[in-house]
């Protein structure tokens, strides 16, 4: 599978937020998002393991038990299963998100 991101629409993720779907398959995915600059991804869990990588921007990363970060362009994260994070974009920030397995929810419109 492979996709070409320019013929992929954002979609709404919550304000000031969108997400385009890249390529998946049934354990992995890959997702786009974009936070315009005070764009909070509100806190939550899920059972997938995620990755995170900051592409640009900055973000304030919190995590349940820890202390929150600040991460720039070219950080990473990890998120295991199960543990309530969040987001808060400094400026407007892009993120490339993998998950194992891949995030059916995403998926239904």
């Amino acid at each position: 599978m492979y996709v070409e991101n320019k013929n992929i629409l954002p979609e709404p993720a919550g304000e000031g937020t969108v997400r385009k779907i890249l390529a998946y398959a049934p354990n992995l995915m890959t997702v786009e998002l974009e936070f315009k600059k005070g764009a909070v991804g509100a806190k939550h869990s899920h059972p997938h393991e995620q990755i995170g990588y900051v592409v640009s921007g900055s973000l304030v990363y919190h995590e349940e038990g820890q202390e929150d970060k600040v991460l720039t362009a070219g950080d990473t994260y990890y998120v295991p299963s199960m543990v309530v994070h969040g987001i808060e974009a400094l400026e407007d920030t892009k993120l490339l998100d993998i998950f194992t397995p891949m995030r059916e929810d995403f998926l239904i419109s």
